[in-house]
């Protein structure tokens, strides 16, 4: 896809989405019909997602919630007919109801997401994708800043939300997960 494909006033559905020709490692989201690139995540990046992934997998072990690391197509409005717009690729995705389960990704709100701070991934964009999954029904919004080693944890409830922010020498635990815990020394170790 190339960069006058995005700057057109066009606005994208998930079926558009399906049907572009990326090259290899190129990645977008959709968000209300909007295009916008991913870039690579690096290494410090990926170990943390790996980390967070393999707490997650093993806890959830033999319980009905699944966990799926980017990349993950998740539809958080779904519509069966594809005309869906918006379509995000959190760096990690619990679900814990398997209707949701579709071969090609998630269709609907996760219960938690997990996203992890990077170079290119703005403010802006965190604040955006905050209210996006607010709107959409997320019950967990885990921001990940790497730099600072915190975590910050977004609880939406009734329309509320509250913040709670885990250290390095933490444990980070989840309000929709009873008796996850996870110790974020290990995590944060580059």
């Amino acid at each position: 896809m190339s960069d006058a494909l995005i700057k057109e006033d066009k606005r994208w559905t998930y079926r558009d989405y399906r049907e572009w020709d990326l090259k290899e490692g190129e990645r977008y989201e959709l968000i209300y019909g909007v295009a916008y690139a991913m870039s690579a995540p690096n290494a410090y990046h990926q170990a943390i997602l790996a980390a967070l992934t393999a707490k997650f997998y093993n806890f959830l072990e033999g319980k009905p919630c699944r966990v799926y690391p980017a990349p993950y197509d998740v539809r958080l409005f779904y519509a069966e007919d594809e005309s869906d717009d918006t379509v995000v690729q959190p760096d990690l995705t619990v679900i814990c109801d398997e209707k949701k389960r579709g071969p090609e990704g998630c269709r609907g709100a996760p219960d938690l997401v997990v996203e992890i701070l990077s170079p290119s991934n703005t403010v802006i964009e965190m604040d955006r994708k905050f209210d996006l999954y607010l709107r959409a029904g997320v019950r967990e919004y885990w921001v990940v800043a790497p730099e600072e080693k915190v975590i910050h944890v977004h609880r939406f409830r009734d329309g509320k939300t509250s913040i709670l922010i885990y250290g390095a020498g933490d444990s980070a635990v989840s309000d929709i997960l009873p008796g996850l815990e996870i110790p974020l020394e290990p995590v944060f170790t580059e």
